[in-house]
């Protein structure tokens, strides 16, 4: 999947996939030991996440139904917990993807 800022015309990820299995949804990253440029894991219906027990820092955006950004999270390291966006889902990237794609709040995401 990709996701691509429609707002800045910006591609986000071209490597997304979805965390749909509640063993993904638990696990999400926490087994792997780098998340890789142009990656990115979806998850729906999330109102926040952690990075307890991760190895790296995380770039992580709250979007609601209408595909809007409603929260933006740069460079959260490992051992955090992020604020709560109630009724959005959630994208996890890599750090430094939401500088490098020029991605603020407001900006709308189209995934394909």
């Amino acid at each position: 999947m990709i996701i691509i800022n429609t707002t800045r015309g910006t591609v986000i990820a071209d490597k997304a996939i979805v965390a749909k299995t509640l063993i993904k949804r638990l696990t999400g990253l926490l087994s792997r030991s780098e998340f890789n440029k142009g990656e990115a894991l979806i998850f729906h219906n999330t109102s926040s996440v952690h990075t307890i027990g991760m190895r790296f820092a995380i770039d992580v955006l709250f979007v609601n139904k209408n595909n809007v950004i409603m929260g933006v999270v740069t460079g959260m390291k490992p051992f955090r917990l992020s604020r709560l966006y109630p009724f959005c889902d959630v994208i996890e990237l890599p750090a430094g993807t939401i500088q490098e794609s020029g991605t603020k709040k407001g900006d709308v995401i189209k995934i394909k």
